[in-house]
């Protein structure tokens, strides 16, 4: 059995429910907000960039991502991949497709913050390279960053 192959599509009209149905497990809701708030987000915000995660032709997953100010760095904002896909190496690959296009546009440096806990994204973020940066955000969020 081949493992599918891992694309970051745009969401349509057509798939948009699809995506805002998918969720993290129970234990990991509380570390991401749900997908239909952060495309609500994003279309209040005209620098996010929003793609849906797709592992062959299934849904599997959503990030989103926006420039910060000084140009050479970009913010993680949103990423997630279903509870029901978790494991196969959606996310990994997912990361790896973002991130490989960054430089591209002219980035740096690529940003996130994420929610400490045990069922958190730390560990995760850790192994595709990302370093805490010491900073903890005002909402108890704290930073990390890679060098591309």
């Amino acid at each position: 059995m081949t493992t599918p192959v891992v694309t970051l599509r745009e969401i349509t009209g057509e798939t948009v429910r699809t995506i805002c149905e998918l969720e993290p497990h129970e234990a990991q809701s509380g570390f991401v907000a749900p997908n239909a708030v952060s495309i609500a987000q994003a279309h209040f915000n005209p620098d996010a960039v929003f793609w849906a995660i797709y592992a062959g032709d299934e849904p599997v997953g959503f990030i989103m991502w926006r420039p910060e100010d000084d140009g050479a760095s970009c913010f993680l904002w949103r990423f997630m991949i279903d509870g029901r896909h978790q494991g196969k190496g959606y996310g990994r690959e997912a990361i790896a497709l973002w991130l490989e296009g960054l430089p591209a546009q002219g980035y740096t440096l690529a940003r996130l913050s994420y929610v400490p806990g045990a069922a958190g994204p730390h560990g995760f973020y850790l192994a595709r390279g990302f370093q805490d940066t010491g900073e903890t955000r005002a909402n108890g969020e704290r930073l990390m960053e890679l060098a591309l």
